[in-house]
């Protein structure tokens, strides 16, 4: 499968999941780039776990911050980078208090340059629920919802996953 791809679905839906059977249908030796800080013991676990359920199939960045460098240099080395994932990128940038509508251009702009690796991105649907009841989460929910809508717009293929099952929202389904 050619093209971008981006890949959304709720917490626990099995987007993840899906990504890695993707990257690793169509490389020998494709990127995780990992955007998650473990800034407790229990994310520490999380972080440790998911990075050993991928050793010996990814070569794993870590960055927290500067994806769009990252994916830059990576680009340089892989054919396929796997970002998992842009909600907890959102959430670092915003925590940092970084220009997050800034940041997502530059990503975007990235991306669409990028024509020889194929990127796939995973991210948290955060739209279907109520409106959150604060303005930070409000803003994230925001900010969230329009780095979705660019993504989508320069991505070939588009994936909804629930329950493990992936929807096609733009593209043709998925090879597994």
């Amino acid at each position: 499968m050619n093209g971008h791809i981006l890949v959304l679905g709720g917490a626990r839906s099995g987007k993840t999941a899906l990504a890695e059977r993707l990257a690793t249908r169509t490389s020998v030796a494709p990127a995780y780039l990992a955007t998650a800080e473990a800034l407790d013991d229990e994310m520490m676990e999380r972080v440790s776990a998911h990075q050993r359920s991928r050793e010996g199939r990814f070569t794993t960045i870590e960055e927290p911050l500067e994806l769009p460098q990252a994916i830059f240099a990576a680009a340089q080395s892989h054919d396929v980078i796997l970002i998992d994932c842009l909600t907890l990128w959102i959430t670092n940038l915003l925590s940092m208090e970084r220009d997050v509508a800034d940041e997502i251009d530059t990503l975007v702009e990235v991306l669409a340059g990028i024509k020889n690796t194929q990127i796939i991105l995973v991210s948290n649907e955060v739209g279907l629920g109520i409106v959150p009841d604060n303005a930070l989460a409000r803003t994230f929910r925001d900010l969230t919802g329009a780095a979705h809508q660019e993504l989508a717009g320069i991505c070939d293929h588009v994936y909804f996953v629930v329950a493990g099952l992936p929807m096609v929202v733009k593209g043709q389904p998925p090879q597994l």
